[in-house]
């Protein structure tokens, strides 16, 4: 792993105007606006068409169970799933932004590696952009730049549609970091603020069981970047794996992956669970902040 000098991580995260405490761990509720994602696929659509009211209605749920972060998504990232057009993304995305935005006090984040979407998300009222893809499509890096909104920086080995064929590594943990070194160096040299991004090392994306294992086992390593870091690990196949338990059946294993998290440093929280997650990390994080006093 590369060692550069770490900069002080930020207190708060200016999101469009709306300040994201980080002094304390942060929950940020999924909200995807997909037929196919792997846990709430369909859940916001009815023959093929967004259901405004109940995805609104959803995300009203989300901030009152404690919610700092919505994190709007019209692309399923799941294990083989297929690109979408960028209007198709921009049809599911943009009126939830919006609606959210104009109805709710809300920070909101949207979930994507589309140029056109990250551009017109902000104008519509995102404070946040969570790509999967880490800048990395073409004219993304330049469209986050002109939007001036936080980052989150994720790896992920290869595409949706093949990252889990096979996916290998000599060190998971090194390659994982030295890859999100790259990438804040990337996004610093284009003009981003470095108080402005954010680090996801990707769990579940393009990782074996034991490599998830191990990252999760090593995320303190990850302060040697610098920046807040973001975990999502809800309801993922690797709780599965080690539960021998279905999607519907995950929560507790998934609230115990999220109190590890925040005792090794992770700052957001990702999640399906809003309220158990919450109170999770409030005690996790209460804990954590009286031992390193």
């Amino acid at each position: 792993m590369a060692q550069d000098v770490i900069p002080p991580q930020p207190l708060q995260l200016n999101c469009s105007g709306s300040l994201l405490d980080l002094t304390a761990p942060q929950v940020m509720g999924i909200l995807n606006v997909t037929p196919d994602s792997f846990f709430d696929g369909g859940s916001y659509f009815k023959d093929k068409a967004l259901c405004l009211d109940k995805a609104l209605a959803r995300a009203e749920q989300m901030l009152a169970e404690g919610a700092a972060i919505i994190d709007v998504g019209g692309e399923s990232t799941r294990p083989g799933a297929k690109t979408v057009s960028a209007q198709e993304e921009l049809d599911r995305v943009i009126p939830l932004v919006e609606a959210i935005a104009k109805n709710l006090s809300a920070i909101i984040s949207v979930d994507t590696s589309t140029p056109q979407v990250m551009l017109a998300a902000a104008v519509s009222g995102a404070g946040m952009i969570n790509d999967v893809r880490a800048l990395t499509r073409v004219g993304a890096l330049e469209a986050a730049v002109s939007t001036g909104l936080p980052v989150c920086l994720m790896h992920m080995l290869e595409e949706p549609d093949r990252m889990q064929q096979g996916p290998m590594y000599e060190n998971v943990v090194t390659e994982v970091y030295d890859y999100l070194s790259c990438r804040l160096r990337a996004c610093i040299e284009a003009g981003i603020d470095h108080g402005k991004l954010l680090v996801d090392p990707g769990i579940g994306f393009g990782k074996t069981l034991q490599h998830n294992l191990q990252l999760m086992g090593s995320l303190n390593a990850f302060a040697g970047l610098g920046a807040p870091l973001l975990i999502g690990v809800s309801r993922k196949t690797m709780i599965g794996q080690i539960l021998g338990k279905p999607t519907d059946q995950r929560l507790y294993g998934s609230l115990a992956a999220a109190v590890l998290a925040v005792a090794q440093g992770a700052s957001i929280i990702r999640c399906h669970d809003v309220a158990a997650t919450v109170d999770a990390i409030r005690v996790a994080g209460a804990i954590t902040n009286a031992k390193s006093d």
